[in-house]
């Protein structure tokens, strides 16, 4: 199946229902060049509805790049106000809305990040539309999810698990990863958090986990940094794909035990009998 803009997949063809996570990119949040983008990915079901998780500023770019665009947005999650995972949501919300083409698209959030998504990051750009004042609720369906909640989506429960990702001193900048399950395949994603003992529970359920790593000479500390997760046992790092690292030469993380660095267009069928990648973005 050709995708475009360079891309070409060698898909696998399954007769039972499946879930894909596409990666629209796996970089840090400063990733620049041609190579990568964002670490923002979308679940696909078996019905074709696509599941966005986060919507960072490059997210024209990563989704065109896979031959996809604003239209095939149906839902979003948001997991924290990093510009990386909602700086793109001015984009969506705007062509979404004045395309007669598009419904709303529905947007998951933790109910104490859905005020301050507006308020303090979207308004200020989007609450002026001719003849208007608009609201969030003007370009997205909102479901705000409870503490400790979930939300379902394709009959699949995603439940918000709370991560430590920044400490300003003051409080927790709120900041949610998903635990779900498909196939009776249970799966991790982090999105940005520190390396912390509270997800070792965790990381022990889950058949695979896609985590986040940064690989910076110059820590930021609020990311697992490479050196941290290579602390873990060897049958947990067998689980881990890794992603969000930065630009440049990696380690070699297939030989430090580890399942490897997710790549820009990598395709994750999540089936119990598989549990595994099926296809690959290979450049040409």
């Amino acid at each position: 199946m050709n995708l475009g803009c360079g891309f070409v997949l060698d898909c696998c063809r399954l007769t039972i229902k499946i879930m894909k996570l596409i990666f629209l990119g796996s970089g840090s949040a400063f990733t620049v060049g041609h190579d990568n983008y964002q670490s923002n990915m979308i679940f696909e079901s078996d019905r074709g509805r696509k599941l966005l998780i986060d919507c960072g500023s490059d997210i024209r770019f990563s989704l065109n790049a896979l031959g996809f665009c604003h239209m095939d947005i149906t839902d979003i999650y948001i997991s924290h106000l990093h510009a990386d995972h909602v700086g793109g949501l001015e984009y969506i919300g705007f062509t979404t809305k004045f395309d007669p083409r598009c419904n709303k698209p529905n947007l998951y959030a933790s109910k104490e990040l859905a005020h301050d998504l507006w308020y303090r990051t979207l308004s200020g750009g989007m609450r002026s539309i001719e003849g208007e004042l608009a609201t969030i609720d003007t370009f997205f369906e909102v479901h705000p999810v409870r503490k400790g909640g979930s939300f379902t989506w394709e009959g699949v429960e995603f439940k918000l698990i709370k991560v430590i990702h920044v400490d300003n001193g003051y409080f927790m900048m709120p900041s949610y990863g998903l635990y779900f399950e498909v196939d009776g395949v249970k799966v991790l994603l982090s999105t940005d958090t520190q390396f912390k003992k509270n997800l070792n529970d965790l990381y022990k359920q889950a058949d695979l986990i896609f985590h986040d790593c940064e690989t910076s000479f110059f820590p930021t500390g609020i990311h697992a940094h490479y050196n941290e997760l290579m602390t873990l046992p060897a049958h947990i790092r067998s689980k881990i794909w890794l992603y969000h690292y930065e630009p440049g030469e990696l380690p070699d993380a297939k030989k430090d035990g580890f399942r490897g660095f997710v790549k820009r267009g990598q395709t994750f069928e999540l089936v119990r009998e598989a549990c595994r990648e099926t296809q690959e973005a290979i450049a040409v």
